[in-house]
């Protein structure tokens, strides 16, 4: 799990531009800050459901790979509808559960459409649809402006780190959003909704916690995710406070062995394509 120069230098890289304005000002997402209290209004996630259902697979390694050559030659029209549907939704008008669940499907559906658009392709990080200086050094879609929602252009990026990161202020985001690699915490195979979204936050949680990939310990030391360096602002600011929120989450086992842990040893990302095998 060990991380390699390239990855650290992602990983500043993206803690440095994670809250860069860039050409777009605060006030520009202002107006998706605030959650339309009592409205009834929701937004229709069916069609996500079916084709995640069809294309998503559960491993039982624990991981979630997605049939993309598959979904490529038979459903992206379809997925291709679903996300001009969402971008024509007025988010606005949803309540604050529905409102984060918008969110984090239009940015896991786009994600997706961005990966068939380009496969085959062996990480999302060799995918470059431009976005400036920075998204030339980082590599992948995150920057480019790819979507448009109630007038505003919106990237990838301003989805996480403009509105959920900024207005939802939830950790769970990272469990949420996915990068369709192997070290992100699994694309689900149904889609947020108002009514499901605790519950499914919770669960996208607690699964990347006790895998491997979001935290192991061996012989008395943590390796845990560079989600959690990356993004530590988010889980308390330091290794105490991502410990303190894994507990929350954690297995009786892993608690256990988290008993008289104090620090993190290593952290470590897999960007490869979380594809599944054909």
């Amino acid at each position: 799990m060990r991380i390699s120069l390239s990855a650290k230098l992602f990983g500043l890289l993206l803690a440095l531009v994670a809250g860069f304005p860039g050409t777009a000002s605060a006030d520009d997402f202002k107006k998706f800050g605030v959650p339309a209290k009592g409205s009834t209004e929701m937004a229709g996630h069916g069609a996500w459901t079916v084709l995640l259902q069809k294309y998503v697979v559960a491993g039982a390694d624990g991981l979630n790979r997605v049939r993309y050559a598959a979904f490529k030659s038979e459903a992206q029209p379809a997925l291709k509808a679903y996300v001009k549907a969402l971008e024509a939704t007025k988010v606005t008008a949803l309540d604050r559960a529905e409102q984060f669940a918008y969110w984090a499907n239009l940015y896991n559906a786009k994600t997706v459409d961005i990966i068939l658009d380009a496969y085959l392709v062996k990480s999302i990080k060799d995918i470059s649809l431009g976005g400036g200086v920075v998204a030339t050094i980082t590599g992948g879609p995150w920057k480019a402006k790819v979507l448009n929602v109630e007038g505003q252009s919106l990237s990838l990026d301003d989805i996480e780190h403009k509105i959920l990161r900024v207005y939802f202020k939830d950790p769970r985001v990272h469990y949420a959003v996915n990068c369709a690699s192997f070290g992100c915490p699994n694309l689900a195979r149904e889609a947020f909704t108002g009514a499901n979204l605790e519950a499914s936050l919770d669960a996208g949680a607690a699964a990347y916690v006790n895998h491997e990939r979001g935290i192991a310990v061996k012989n008395g030391e943590v390796q845990a995710s560079s989600i959690y360096k990356w993004f530590a602002e988010d889980f308390g600011g330091n290794a105490k406070g991502v410990l303190a929120h894994v507990r929350k989450y954690a297995s009786p086992e892993l608690k256990q062995k988290l008993e008289s842990i104090t620090g993190i040893d290593d952290y470590g990302y897999d960007w490869n394509l979380n594809d599944a095998p054909k």
